[in-house]
Order: C-alpha cells, then structure tokens, then sequence
C-alpha cells in the first residue's frame, strides 16, 4: 500500500489527513457511511452508490480479500475511506487485495484517519460532499450533485438469464443498476429473467409477455426519473409487480406520492424493519438516502414495513394493482436471509395471475 499523504476535505471546511490506498487520482463525491461490518466487496459493487464516496464505519476492511464471484455490477463508487486496510487478505476465495481491486478500477481512497469522527459528524449535520485529494482542495466540492446516474448505471441492451430447472415463469427485470443477486433470486426459483434498460417503453415491456415485471435498485434521487415513473404507472395492474429499493420509490411517486432525502440514509447490513401486518422484525440490508413520505401515500396503497429505528416507509403494498415494494434489499447475503421469503410471495403472485388469466 502507498504511504503517500492524502486528505479528505468535507463541503463544511472539515479537513481529514491520512493515507492514500487505490487509484492515486482526486475524486469528489457524495460521502456517505455504511455500518456493514462484512460485504465490502459486495458494496463495492453496487450500482446504488453510484456518485457517492463509500465510508465504512467498521475499522478494520479487506481482511478476507477479493473474490469477482461476488460482484453485484460494475464498480461506480467515487471514492472509498477506511479507518485500516489489510493489506495480507486471508481467505480461500480470496482473488486478490482490496487495494488492488480500487487500482484496478481507478477508485480512489484513503486509509488511516478517524471514521468514527466522520460518521459522527455526519449524523449531526447530514450527509456532505467531500473530495479524496493529494493536497487539501476545495474545488467542486459545494458545487457537486448526484444527477443522473440511472442512466450510466444501467444496461444499453436487453440481456437474458435462464432459470435453475423447470422453466415456470418469465420474469421482466427494469434495470436502474440491478444487483446480480436479484437476478439469481429469481432464476433459482424457476424464472427466466429478461433484464431491459431503464427506458423501455411499457408496450415494449408487455411485448416480451412477462408473468411479472421487477423494478430494480438503482442511485439518485428518484423523482428526477420521470419517464421511468411514466412507464411503471402504465404497467401497474397488468401482471404481478415487485419493486426494490429505488423501484420502490419509483412505484410511489407513479401512484401520485412522495419522497424526501433523508439525513444521512440508511445503508448497512443491520437495520430493523417492522411487518405492521405480522407485527414481526427483520434485520434487513439498506442502501438508500431517500425514502417514501408515508403520510403522501393516504389511500394510494397500504403501507406494510416501517423502519424500527425512525419509523421511515420500508414497503408498500398495492393490492389493486397486483404490486407491493420495499425499500430494503430481500435478495442481500450480508449474513440473514430473513426476507427472502418476498421472492417467494411474488412468485405465488406470479401462480394466481396465471390461474385466474
């Protein structure tokens, strides 16, 4: 690793000095923390982050190295921070070091300085941008925005991934930075997956007959999308339809709600999530900074998931148009699989459209 200097200069004046890990270039980005204390590389690779520079609030990061195996896309993350990289990864699977992986995708990052500090900091005052330089520089930094990336993050061409076995559904998938894993969810459970670019048109969609459609995670603000938000009010009701994370937020603005940009977000592998019709709690993973307005969505769906810490809109459900969403993410490995079991109610869906069609 590098023991050349670099900083880390917050939009609030804040200056951070450490050591520069990854790719040795300036960078400027939404900085955002994430408590996750595993799935590093899974973050990493998520098309969600999209804009942001990733802090780990966790000290120590890369101790079990790199495996490609676990990619959920391509790397699109602006900047990385740790408290400590491990440059001797220690694991069977391991492909290659942390540091490696950021040189290789011209990431750039910083070690060594206080993320409990940081993290703090921004629980105070809201996220921040911030610039990952070789010499303390303010340029860009105020004047930054996540604007947008859906359309960098998503597929150009329509891709198709067969299912595990029998064959017993056809599933289109709308690509806002789609995690693999949700793919996979889906083909394990029998389902051929059409995956589509972010602006395809519903007579598009419908025209690939689909016994359900799946709205993706993805970064931004959402209700700069509006063709997207267009295209799913067109397509509610026509068959089953499941949203995740940024297909969440998209589905509730189509039905006429609102989202706000939360203080700091929601991003890690542990956070609680309450069922208001089971009145069960699940530890779910998150990667999102904006949330549905619950009290927007009055009579325009039935809200089924808050969020335990700040009671925040985690799912909708939207009976009328054979549809339900949630802000967090069933398909994530993080270490419980608690929610996965919302593949298999879309999949049920998926049964009952068919038989009563």
């Amino acid at each position: 690793m590098s023991e050349r200097k670099a900083y880390l200069v917050l939009s609030d004046g804040t200056v951070y000095e450490g050591v520069r890990i990854g790719a040795l270039t300036d960078a400027v980005g939404e900085l955002v923390f994430t408590t996750g204390m595993v799935g590093y590389v899974e973050t990493l690779t998520d098309p969600s982050y999209a804009g942001q520079i990733i802090m780990q609030t966790f000290p120590l990061i890369g101790n079990y190295g790199v495996c490609e195996e676990d990619f959920e896309g391509q790397p699109c993350a602006k900047g990385y921070v740790v408290r400590e990289l491990c440059e001797t990864p220690s694991n069977f699977r391991s492909e290659y070091s942390l540091d490696a992986f950021l040189k290789k995708n011209g990431i750039p990052g910083i070690a060594g300085i206080d993320t409990r500090s940081i993290t703090r900091r921004i629980r105070e005052y809201g996220v921040m941008n911030a610039r990952i330089c070789s010499a303390p520089d303010e340029a860009g930094i105020k004047d930054y925005q996540v604007r947008g990336v859906v359309p960098e993050v998503s597929c150009t061409q329509k891709m198709f991934f067969a299912a595990q076995g029998t064959k017993k559904h056809h599933v289109v998938l709308l690509d806002y930075g789609a995690k693999k894993n949700i793919i996979r969810s889906l083909n394990q459970r029998g389902c051929d997956v059409t995956v589509v670019p972010h602006d395809t048109s519903a007579k598009e969609v419908m025209g690939l007959n689909p016994d359900g459609i799946m709205l993706s995670n993805g970064p931004g603000d959402p209700a700069e999308n509006t063709a997207e938000i267009a295209v799913i009010r067109e397509l509610l009701g026509q068959v089953p339809v499941f949203g995740i994370c940024l297909g969440h937020q998209l589905t509730a603005l189509a039905k006429g709600g609102q989202t706000v940009k939360l203080k700091y977000g929601h991003r890690g592998a542990n956070q609680p999530v309450r069922d208001l019709e089971t009145g069960r709690t699940y530890i779910t993973t998150q990667n999102h900074g904006y949330a549905v307005v619950s009290e927007s969505m009055a009579g325009k769906g039935r809200l089924r998931f808050v969020n335990a810490n700040d009671n925040s809109c985690e799912g909708m459900d939207y009976p009328d148009d054979l549809c339900f969403t949630v802000q967090f993410h069933p398909e994530a490995c993080a270490g419980p699989r608690d929610t996965a079991f919302l593949f298999d109610r879309f999949i049920r869906m998926m049964e009952v459209a068919h038989a009563e069609g």
